[in-house]
Parts: structure tokens; sequence; C-alpha cells
């Protein structure tokens, strides 16, 4: 059975955990902050699925005001999509669509899901169907500025190498897509921020072990996860302008002794990396004061 807002797996999640949450704060649209958050942000987190049904994400920038929302169900986002970019194809009409909207110098974020409900050259509109916020926890600070970016060519990889290896190793945010059950009104695709101190994602050859903190108690992405165990995650660096893009399929550990060994860890879950890239220099923000 599923309830507004929850479809099966998240319902199926918050039991594992022995929660269960309304999800007062889960509209069928967005409210005008929202809608004005969005509006000022110079870069957002996407999502959507590519031809195999795998999630992907990426990371759009722009001059505050490339996202717009003329109506409080109707995102535009007026970006190029970049035909270097391997996420790129899956952003087509008709196509399910996630967006994070998250400002590290306040800690703020925002969600909107729903489906891209057009197409053109110089960006995309969105029909959104679910809006909700999320608490600052686990968001480090940071002062972000937008450069002009020179990215090198993708390099695609069958496993992962000393460079993604290390940067996964030093990371302290990465973002997670996950999708589940898109043809249900509840569901459909998810992207979600996730931090802790440097270094809290631990890798033991193409296996990445995440800890799952405690949160919002929706499970939206445990949730998808329980529905259908692929998942994209992206590693921005801030510093270097370098993305990682990772797919994979995941398991979930609800309890037992490796998720007592994490500290400050509800339960854990695993990816198996299947397939990925690295774009050096391809995001146009850096941390630290504009030169």
């Amino acid at each position: 059975m599923t309830a507004w807002p929850w479809h099966a797996g998240e319902l199926e999640a918050q039991a594992r955990a022995g929660v269960r949450s309304h999800g007062g704060a889960i509209r069928d649209q967005m409210p005008d902050q929202h809608r004005i958050f969005f509006q000022q942000l110079p870069f957002v987190v996407v999502a959507s699925r590519d031809t195999d049904g795998f999630p992907v994400a990426t990371v759009w920038t722009g001059a505050p005001g490339f996202v717009t929302s003329p109506d409080p169900r109707t995102l535009r986002l007026a970006v190029a999509l970049d035909p270097a970019d391997p996420t790129s194809a899956a952003f087509v009409a008709g196509a399910p669509f996630a967006l994070l909207g998250i400002e590290p110098s306040t800690r703020r974020r925002n969600r909107a899901n729903g489906v891209i409900a057009a197409g053109a050259p110089d960006g995309i509109t969105v029909a959104v169907r679910q809006s909700f916020g999320n608490c600052p926890q686990y968001i480090h600070p940071r002062d972000l500025h937008a450069i002009a970016a020179t990215p090198g060519a993708p390099v695609a990889l069958d496993h992962l190498d000393a460079v993604a290896s290390a940067a996964i190793r030093r990371a302290d945010t990465f973002f997670v897509a996950t999708a589940a059950r898109v043809d249900e009104p509840t569901g459909g695709v998810d992207i979600s921020h996730r931090g802790g101190p440097a270094g809290f994602v631990q890798l033991d050859g193409d296996t990445l072990t995440i800890p799952d903190y405690r949160g919002n108690r929706y499970f939206n992405t445990l949730g998808n996860l329980v529905s259908s165990p692929r998942a994209a995650l992206v590693f921005a660096d801030f510093a270097t302008g370098d993305v990682l893009h990772i797919q994979g399929t995941t398991e979930i550990q609800w309890d037992g002794p490796a998720v007592a060994a994490l500290p400050g860890a509800e339960r854990l879950w695993r990816l198996r990396v299947e397939r990925a890239w690295r774009r050096p220099g391809a995001l146009a923000l850096r941390t630290g004061a504009a030169t």
C-alpha cells in the first residue's frame, strides 16, 4: 500500500528503520520561499535516468537567475546541455527529473522532483510533483565563486583508478541519485546530499561503504534503493573543479557490527561500482575568494 507522499519502497524503509513519517513538509507545489531560493542560486544538482534505466546526476551552473519559477508547479532552467557531459542525453522531454538546490555558505537546501515537460537548446521546463526542504545537517559551509571552466575530455572508467579513489577518500560531500517506481504518482527520481567528516566514505577496491546518519526520517534515498538498488554518485571537487560520476548497484545493511563500527551511523549502504567517468575541470565553481 502507498499513501501520499510515499511509495511502497519508502514505507518499507521507514518500517525497517522503526519510524513512520507523515511527510507533512512534502508538497505537490513549491512554496514561494523555495521558488525565490532556487532563483538566487549559481548552481543546482540535477538527476534523471539514462537509456539503461540507471540514475544519472550532474551539476548545472549559471548566473543567479538561470533557474526561474513562473508558477508554483513549474521550474525553468536556462542551461545549454553540454554534449561532452555523458549525462546530457538523459535530460529530454518526458524524462523524470530531480533537482537539489543547495547554498553551502548558508547551509540551506531544498528539493524539487517531477518530470521534464519540455526541452529546448537553451534549457528545460520541469513540471514539479514534489517539493520539500531539508535541514542543514552535514552541509559543510563553503564560499564558492564562478569561473570560466575549461573542462577536459571525459575519462571513462571501468573501475576506480588511483585519481578517483583519492577523490573519494578525501571527500566530505557527495550527491546521490536514485530512481524507483517512476510510473507511479509517488515514485520518480531523487537527488540528495550526503556529508560527513573528510573520508567518511570508506573504499575497498570498487566497493564504497557509506554511513547513513540520522536525517529527516523520510528515507527518500533508501526507499528508492529498496525498490530499485541502482544509484549514481557525484563527487564534485570544489578545489580542482573535477567531477567524478559513479554508477553501481547497492545493498543496505540496517544493523549489525559493521554499522556499530561507524561513529554516528544508524545503518550503512554499499555501492559496487559498475561504471564511472571523470570530467577534469568541468565544474565552473571554486572555493575561496574570487580573483
